[in-house]
């Protein structure tokens, strides 16, 4: 989606904080574990952010497509099944 224009400008007095909420911080948290631990590769992580579907990026915020990705990397390499959560 690089390159887009049609954004609106740049907020110059944004406050610079990384999360502005504290899951931001935990898939953050949970992306570089997941990485270190060789569960996939940076390369992996950033193809299965670009293979989301336009309108699904565009909506959605930074993180939140970096959980999107974390939970198709992880379904498509076995590590959890899609709708794990509240089963069992």
């Amino acid at each position: 989606m690089g390159g887009m224009e049609g954004f609106g400008a740049v907020d110059p007095y944004d406050d610079g904080e990384a999360f502005h909420a504290d899951w931001e911080a935990r898939v953050y948290a949970l992306q570089a574990a997941l990485l270190r631990r060789g569960v996939y590769r940076l390369d992996e992580f950033r193809d299965a952010i670009e293979r989301l579907e336009p309108s699904v990026y565009l909506q959605t915020s930074y993180y939140a497509r970096w959980l999107a990705a974390i939970e198709d990397l992880l379904d498509r390499k076995g590590v959890l099944e899609r709708g794990w959560a509240g089963h069992g």
